[in-house]
């Protein structure tokens, strides 16, 4: 008796796919030994590690502002907003960290916040998968040290791209 097929096909990329996805980019991160020496100095990485910190920063604010303006959504965002955080605190790990603003500071402006969730859930998704995209892009040119960093957290933002995505249809 055959099986019946199933009454949906998933849309987007499967599980194995990103898995794939993954394990590329990494090996592409393995890859980059052929790096220029003279820019693989303390400076380069610092600087490398700095932008990345400052990326994360920029999105985990925009996760901040989703969730100010559409708290019943925070029980779907707060476990990837906190490895946004955990991301930005591992690029900031061994650099000269920017004090926090003060309260009297003028606040950066930022992205208004789509009145209606779903399409808030959709720009923190294209958020994730542009910045997920960059990093692929850069870690071609980072230190082998932050190359590897970039590779990870490209893949996280890309699969939380896809959380996001899947769960604004």
């Amino acid at each position: 008796m055959p099986y019946p097929s199933p009454s949906r096909i998933p849309s987007g990329p499967r599980r194995r796919t990103l898995l794939a996805s993954a394990a590329g980019v990494t090996v592409l991160a393995g890859c980059s030994a052929g790096t220029d020496p003279a820019d693989d100095g303390p400076s380069a990485t610092a600087r490398a590690r700095a932008r990345a910190a400052l990326d994360s920063r920029g999105l985990l604010a925009r996760y901040d502002a989703v969730l100010a303006a559409h708290p019943a959504l925070a029980d779907r965002l707060r476990p990837l907003r906190a490895q946004v955080a955990a991301h930005a605190a591992a690029f900031e790990d061994g650099t000269t960290r920017t004090p926090a603003p003060s309260a009297s500071a003028p606040k950066p402006s930022a992205e208004p916040v789509p009145a209606r969730e779903k399409d808030a859930v959709a720009g923190l998704a294209a958020a994730e998968r542009a910045l997920a995209d960059r990093r692929a892009r850069d870690l071609l040119k980072a230190p082998d040290e932050v190359a590897r960093l970039l590779a990870s957290v490209a893949a996280a933002g890309a699969a939380h791209a896809y959380l996001l995505a899947e769960g604004a249809r």
